[in-house]
């Protein structure tokens, strides 16, 4: 491994094709790996690192799969867009790992599959808008027609909209490992989602782009009920774990947590005006932009608007 890292680390000094900087990276986190495998971490942020994820995902689920004994390699990732930063192409392509990815883009979905990742693993991409009224049947048969255990290793969603609606109609398989993404903005105190919307798509439902998603306390309550535990969330602030329970209890009982606890904000700068410009607001400012619209607040059952709840701790 390190004759190969020295040899591609020297064809940086030339040109180097993507294919080669690519494999550097695979080869550096193997470092990493083994160095993080040594370790009994007591926070998440701990193991984390990034290959192809687009924060430090890649680094906790590779910490977590070497954790915890995964009997079915199988992952299913959705809001992939061209599979160049996902949280399962490490694992697809460094573990061997098989799995089914979704995309609403046609583009995006044609562009996996002329890639060369296509013919090398064992990966299913297809183009599908998701909804909460199809996503069980699309992973059913993908799970039917290859014969898999509904135990499988990982599910990550990510779809900018109906997050916690998609994830609480899975009853299809049963993943010890779920990754999916809270909004930050609606903060760490109160059960909130968007109202349920089947053709949502964050960036025409508002302008601003940050009115989407579900609040971690939202997503920690569905985990409960699931039979999940959490065990942290990234430092960017985007993206929570949740395992199964059993698993988390029984071999990484130190990192069991709440959001209270370890909940990070987002310092990503991605607002944007009507016109779609980045306009790079920062902290609490952004809160204020959308502070008028409405979200389901899950204790109450009741749409309310932001700017109703909103506190020192939101802020």
């Amino acid at each position: 491994m390190l004759s190969k890292l020295k040899y591609l680390i020297s064809r940086l000094r030339s040109f180097s094709s993507k294919s080669d900087i690519d494999e550097l990276k695979k080869l550096s986190a193997q470092i990493l790996i083994r160095d993080n495998n040594k370790s009994t971490f007591y926070s998440l942020i701990d193991s984390e690192f990034k290959v192809f994820s687009q924060w430090g995902e890649d680094g906790i689920i590779q910490y977590l799969i070497n954790k915890i004994p995964i009997r079915n390699n199988v992952f299913v990732e959705f809001g992939v867009e061209n599979y160049i930063e996902a949280n399962t192409r490490f694992l697809l392509e460094n573990n061997n790992w098989s799995g089914l990815v979704l995309d609403g883009s046609s583009t995006h979905i044609k562009s996996i599959q002329s890639s060369d990742l296509y013919w090398k693993y064992d990966l299913l991409a297809k183009k599908i808008f998701i909804t909460k009224d199809n996503i069980d049947k699309i992973i059913a048969e993908y799970i039917n027609s290859n014969k898999l255990n509904q135990e499988i290793g990982l599910l990550s969603i990510d779809i900018d909209g109906n997050d916690y609606y998609i994830w609480k109609a899975i009853e299809a398989i049963d993943p010890v490992i779920v990754i999916c993404e809270y909004n930050w903005i609606f903060g760490n105190k109160y059960k909130l989602t968007v109202p349920y919307d089947e053709n949502f798509i964050r960036t025409q439902k508002h302008h601003s782009n940050l009115y989407f998603g579900a609040s971690i306390q939202a997503l920690y309550s569905l985990a409960k009920i699931k039979g999940y535990e959490y065990v942290g969330c990234t430092t960017a602030g985007n993206d929570a774990f949740f395992v199964k329970k059993e698993y988390a209890k029984k071999y990484i009982n130190e990192l069991i947590t709440t959001p209270s606890e370890t909940f990070n904000k987002q310092q990503a700068k991605e607002s944007r005006d009507k016109k779609g410009v980045l306009t790079f607001v920062r902290g609490s400012y952004r809160l204020k932009i959308v502070q008028d619209l409405e979200v389901l607040n899950l204790d109450t059952n009741k749409n309310i608007r932001l700017s109703t709840l909103v506190d020192d701790e939101m802020l």
